[in-house]
Order: C-alpha cells, then structure tokens, then sequence
C-alpha cells in the first residue's frame, strides 16, 4: 500500500538560523494577514473571491514598491502561505472550518520550503542524514527514525515553549500486518481510557493532575509579570513547556494503546461518542480533555487503514451500557456512579467490560431492528 506518511524531528538551530527563522516566521505572518485582510475587504466591498494567484501578482508588485524589505525572506514560504490560505477559505465556504484568523506572534509560527527535484539529492540525503533549506543551510536534527522516499515539501514550526521541529511527509509502502481472525470491542471512559470486551484495561494516566501544581505556580507566577517585559516572555514560555509536557505525555500513551489494539486485533469496534457534546459537562470536561478520546480514534483508524485492519464504528445511540451482555435485557435507566451491577437472569456485570461486549455485539451482529429512540446502530458487518 502506497501512502503519505509524515515525519517530524526536533530541530535546534544555530543563533544565526533563529534570526533567520525568525525573520521568515515574521514575514510569513504578515504575508497571512494582509493576504486575509484584503480579500476580506474585497468580499465585503465588491463581492469578490480573491484566489492565491491574484494575491501573488499584488505581493509581487508591493515587494518592488511599498515593502521591498520583504524580499528578505525566501519567496517560496510567501507562495505557500498564499496557498494555505486558499485551502482555509476552500474548507470555510464548503461548510467544513471556520472563517480564517488572523495571526499572533505568540502562537505557533511555522514555514513551508519547497525542495528543488532536480537539486534534491544535494539538499537531502536520509542516509547521512543532511537536510539543506533556502538562507537556512544545514539545519542539526535529532533524527530519531529513518525516512522512507524523498520529500517534496519541508515545513519548519516553532511552537509557544520556543522548540522548533522540521516536519515533512513522504509517499511510502507499508506492508500490512498478518491478518487475524478475531474482533475486539473497546469501550471508551475517565476511568480506564479504553477497556477492551476481553477484560483489558488500560488505565488513565491523568497527566493533567499529574502536573496541576507545577503549573498552578507557573501561571501564578505569570498572572504578577508586567505585561510587555522580557520576565513575562520567559513565564510565558514556562508555562507552555509544561503544557508541551502534558501533551506530549498524553500522545504517547495513546500511540501505545492504539498499537497495542491494532497489532493483536483484525477488527476494531468503537463506539461514536460526541466528544463535543461531553465536553459540555462543567463537572467532567477536564477529566474527559485530559483522556483525548478523539485522538486515540483518530489514531486506530489510520493505522488500520494502513496495517490493513477493519474499524467497526457503533452508533452513538445504541444502548451498551444499559443492556446486559449475557441475556440482551436494556435497563430503564443507569446512573453513571453504577460501575458494577446485576442483570435479573444473575448475569453480573462491570459496567466498562459489559459495555465493551455489547460494543463488539452491536458493531459484528448488531440488531438492525432495534428502534432510534431504544439506539438503533449502522448496518452490521460480518467477521471475516
């Protein structure tokens, strides 16, 4: 199987590289928003939808007359943020993202550098590990995994804790996993991340708690800096690296989980929670957040488009905490402090691991007579 496949390696540039990104970073973002003020006010005036090549002839002549300082900066970051600004108002008319934003410096900055095809073994090399960009030269990477195939285009981001990564995307061949012949049903919760209908649980490490009081202090002590000064700059970057820290942390543990998960198992059934919608409980928000449920999806879901796994997704609405695994009886009603309980054939029950059961019932065999308002499900599909 052929597929894009993106890398992202930590970059620690040289004082003269950070000048220069910093540079590049400074007049991307003002390229982003006179780009989005003018067709803002094209729109808004004249009715018009500007594209990326209008604006290019624009930020052509205005680089020769009102702002030749911008010719500072490699021209190419300037003709992809164009683009990526044509992509953001593509999603915003089709329905499908907001209306673009403008730009702060304080935010994640980040450029994209086209490689030159014809000169490319010259700029970047996996092997010796040499990669070369435009008025960047040489940049020092911590290669931490071998690259497949050559990359086209190569962005570089500096995020709000002040590390700087160099991210690319490679079309590779990946190998499926051996097939297997069994089903697993995953739960999702607070509790225990994700449970599967065998009995296994994850946990939940709760990185958010783990790291509460280090960042309580740290935004404290930010809350008392003097708006402007180089000491809150400093705070400020503080208390990203500990954000960093959790998201981080967080991440890695769902890569371990969704490994786990796709490795030993040919089909997956998951539940379709509205992730949106919980995260509107004012008790649990923090505790749902911190579990990055749609993340830990997100993830079983490529990779097992990529190994050659199925995904089995369960409507939102079909009762699989309330029914009973063993004898299919639905409960009126169960509260959520109910983790344990039993059904009247005798059948006792974790509520996790029942839950999980019916996950792997619904999405294999499913009961596509069950009503919409008793949780009807999506049509079943058959175990291979």
């Amino acid at each position: 199987m052929i597929t894009q496949r993106a890398y992202k390696f930590r970059f620690y540039p040289t004082p003269t590289q950070k000048r220069q990104l910093a540079l590049e970073f400074g007049h991307a973002r003002f390229v982003w928003n006179w780009a989005l003020e003018t067709r803002t006010k094209a729109y808004q005036e004249r009715g018009e939808r500007l594209n990326n090549i209008g604006l290019s002839r624009q930020l052509t002549a205005l680089k020769k007359a009102e702002y030749p300082w911008l010719s500072e900066a490699t021209a190419g970051c300037h003709t992809q943020k164009l683009r990526d600004q044509d992509t953001a108002f593509k999603n915003f008319f089709a329905g499908r993202a907001k209306y673009p934003r403008f730009k702060r410096r304080h935010h994640t900055q980040s450029v994209r550098y086209q490689l030159d095809q014809r000169h490319v073994a010259r700029n970047f090399n996996a092997e010796s590990q040499r990669l070369r960009l435009p008025k960047l030269e040489a940049l020092k990477l911590k290669w931490s995994r071998d690259i497949e195939g050559i990359p086209k285009m190569v962005t570089v981001s500096k995020d709000p804790a002040g590390h700087y990564f160099v991210s690319m995307a490679c079309e590779v061949t990946i190998v499926p996993l051996p097939a297997r012949r069994n089903a697993l049903g995953v739960d999702v919760g607070v509790k225990d991340i994700a449970i599967t209908s065998e009995g296994w649980k994850s946990g939940a490490p709760k990185y958010t708690d783990r790291y509460a009081r280090q960042l309580k202090r740290a935004q404290r002590r930010l809350s008392k800096r003097q708006k402007g000064s180089g000491r809150r700059y400093q705070q400020r970057q503080r208390v990203a690296r500990i954000h960093a820290r959790i998201k981080d942390s967080r991440r890695d543990f769902l890569h371990q989980i969704s490994s786990k998960l796709i490795n030993e198992n040919q089909v997956i059934c998951l539940e379709d929670l509205h992730i949106k919608g919980m995260l509107r409980n004012r008790r649990l928000s923090k505790a749902i957040a911190d579990c990055g449920l749609y993340e830990l999806r997100r993830q079983i879901e490529y990779k097992a488009a990529w190994t050659g796994r199925d995904v089995l997704i369960v409507d939102r609405w079909a009762p699989t905490s309330k029914t009973c695994s063993a004898c299919g009886t639905v409960q009126e009603s169960m509260a959520l402090k109910v983790r344990a309980w039993t059904c009247g054939c005798g059948a006792s029950h974790d509520r996790d691991i029942n839950a999980a059961k019916n996950v792997l019932f619904f999405g294999t065999a499913g009961s596509a007579g069950t009503s919409k308002a008793h949780g009807a499900v999506k049509p079943p599909r058959a175990v291979a």
